[in-house]
């Protein structure tokens, strides 16, 4: 017997997107193309705070002959957790760029548009309009739960 989906909020959420994602791109072509605008954002957006962080709190390594002249301080709590953060971005960032030289082997894939028509009519399986009427009735008689997606 199945496992029935997780019921919390986040989960639901992440669903609701799911589905959203797969209605409103459902070609192969759709997918390579929002997949790669979206790892574009995040490498963006997690490349500039990096920088922004490292600019404002140190890259967490002192030069050589500063760590030779003077103690180093003992660092408050907030300050290692502000440089453990920082090197969790740069892993974060190293990982970003593995993601997106694998992606780019996705864009070699062309498919023909029967392939492409097949892409649509299974999206409308997998992800069927949640206002469509039919499914309004289902999910209230098999799953009673509300008419309208929270």
């Amino acid at each position: 017997m199945p496992e029935e989906p997780c019921q919390c909020p986040d989960c639901q959420r992440f669903y609701r997107e799911h589905d959203r994602l797969i209605r409103e791109n459902p070609t192969l072509r759709q997918q390579q193309e929002l997949s790669w605008a979206a790892l574009q954002s995040f490498r963006t957006l997690a490349g500039r705070a990096l920088e922004e962080l490292q600019k404002t709190h140190g890259d967490g390594e002192p030069s050589l002959a500063a760590a030779a002249s003077t103690p180093a301080p003992a660092e408050t709590p907030e300050a290692e957790a502000m440089q453990q953060a920082i090197a969790d971005l740069e892993n974060i960032n190293a990982h970003l760029f593995s993601i997106e030289a694998l992606m780019e082997r996705i864009f070699d894939v062309r498919v023909p548009e029967p392939v492409e028509q097949k892409f649509r009519e299974l999206a409308g399986e997998l992800a069927p309009d949640p206002l469509n009427a039919d499914r309004l009735r289902l999910n209230r008689l098999l799953h009673q739960t509300p008419d309208l997606p929270g």
